[in-house]
C-alpha cells in the first residue's frame, strides 16, 4: 500500500533546536557541503605541493657551492714580494738623498729626479687604470707634472697653489683630449675618477720640491719618506715569509706585514726625530712616521685589492712591470703631500 500524500491543511511540526542533536549525523553530513573550501597553502589544512626535483646545480645550495668554488686562493710569490720591497726602499733612498742635496742654487737636479719618478708613475698607473685614450691621458699628465715641477722651483714663495693650477689644467686637458678622440661621453664620464686620480697623483710629487725649499723641509722629507720606505719594505718582506692571516683569498697580502710595517716605520721616524735638531723630537717624529707609514702601507694594499678586482672581473691584466711598481709609486705619491701638510700645520 503506497504512502498517503499529505493533504492541504495538514500541519507538520518543524523540529526545534532541542528536538535533535545539532551535531547529529544528518547535520554532520551537510556540513562538508556548505563549509567553505580551504585555500591550499594559506592557513589551510592542505600543504603546498612540494616542488618538483630540479637538476643538480640549480638549487640554492648548489649555487652557493659554485660561488665558493669560484673563489681563487692566490699564492704569495716570495721573490716578487722581496723585489717590490726592494724597489720601494730604493725609491725612498733616491727621494731622500735628492732632498738632502738640494739648495737655493741646486734645485734642478732634485727636480730631474722627481720628474723621473713622475714618468714612472704615469706609466704604471695609466697602464693599470686603463682610462679611455690612455696615450692622451699620459701626455696630459706628463705636461702637468713638468709644469708643477717648474712652478715649484721657480716661484718666488714656495707654495702648493701653482701645483693645484697645474693639476686642474692637466685634468681638463685629459678630459678634453678623450672627448676629441671620440671616446664617447659615457666612457669619459665613467673614467673621470681614475683620470683625476692619475693627474693628482703625478702632480703631488712636486710637493717634495716645495717642501725642500722650506727651512725644515729636508728634515721632514727624511723623517716621512724614511718611515714610508721602512713600512713598505717590512710589509713586503714579512709577506714573503709569513703572509698570515690573509686579508682576502684573492689578495696575496697578510695582516701581519701591514701592521708590522706601520709599527716599524713609526719607530724609525721616532728614532730619526731623536737625533735631528729642533723642532724635531721623538714624539713629533713618531707622529710624522705614524701618519706617513700608515698611509703608505694602506695605499699599497689598496692597489693589490684593485688589481684583484680587475682580475676577478675578467679584465686584461696589466703589464707585469707596471703592475708591480704601482703600489710603491702610489704610496709615495700620497706620502709627499702628507709630509708637506705635516710640516706646514703641525711642525710650524
Amino acid at each position: 500500500m503506497s504512502p498517503t500524500r499529505p493533504q492541504r491543511g495538514d500541519f507538520t511540526p518543524v523540529p526545534q533546536d532541542g528536538d535533535r542533536d545539532p551535531w547529529g549525523p544528518d547535520l554532520s553530513r551537510e556540513l562538508p557541503r556548505v563549509a567553505p573550501r580551504r585555500v591550499p597553502g594559506v592557513f589551510g589544512a592542505v600543504p603546498d605541493p612540494e616542488p618538483a626535483p630540479s637538476e643538480p646545480g640549480s638549487g640554492p645550495a648548489d649555487d652557493a657551492d659554485d660561488e665558493l668554488e669560484e673563489v681563487e686562493f692566490v699564492e704569495v710569490r716570495r721573490q716578487l714580494s722581496l723585489a717590490i720591497g726592494g724597489f720601494a726602499a730604493l725609491l725612498a733612498i733616491g727621494l731622500i738623498v735628492g732632498a738632502q742635496s738640494t739648495g737655493p742654487d741646486a734645485r734642478l737636479p732634485y727636480a730631474i729626479v722627481i720628474f723621473g719618478v713622475q714618468l714612472l708613475f704615469v706609466l704604471a698607473w695609466t697602464m693599470a687604470v686603463q682610462p679611455p685614450k690612455p696615450a692622451v691621458v699620459g701626455v696630459a699628465c706628463v705636461v702637468a707634472a713638468g709644469a708643477a715641477d717648474y712652478a715649484a722651483i721657480t716661484a718666488a714663495e714656495p707654495g702648493v697653489a701653482p701645483l693645484g693650477y697645474a693639476a686642474a689644467g692637466g685634468f681638463a686637458a685629459a678630459v678634453l683630449g678623450q672627448l676629441i678622440g671620440q671616446a664617447g661621453w659615457p666612457r669619459v664620464k665613467d673614467a673621470l675618477g681614475p683620470t683625476l686620480m692619475i693627474v693628482v697623483g703625478v702632480v703631488s710629487y712636486a710637493c717634495l720640491l716645495v717642501l725642500a725649499r722650506q727651512p725644515i723641509g729636508a728634515q721632514t722629507v727624511l723623517v716621512c719618506l724614511a718611515a714610508a720606505g721602512v713600512a713598505l719594505l717590512v710589509a713586503r718582506v714579512t709577506d714573503a715569509g709569513y703572509a698570515k692571516p690573509r686579508l682576502a683569498p684573492q689578495v696575496p697580502r697578510g695582516a701581519t706585514g701591514i701592521v708590522l710595517g706601520a709599527m716599524l716605520g713609526t719607530l724609525a721616524a721616532a728614532s730619526l726625530g731623536s737625533v735631528l735638531v729642533l723642532p724635531f723630537d721623538p714624539a713629533k717624529g713618531a707622529v710624522l712616521g705614524l701618519v706617513t707609514a700608515a698611509l703608505a702601507v694602506l695605499v699599497d694594499l689598496a692597489v693589490n685589492y684593485s688589481e684583484a678586482g680587475r682580475s676577478m672581473a675578467g679584465e686584461v691584466p696589466t703589464f707585469w712591470l707596471a703592475r708591480h711598481m704601482q703600489g710603491p709609486l702610489g704610496a709615495f705619491a700620497v706620502a709627499a703631500p702628507a709630509a708637506y701638510a705635516l710640516a706646514t700645520f703641525y711642525l710650524s
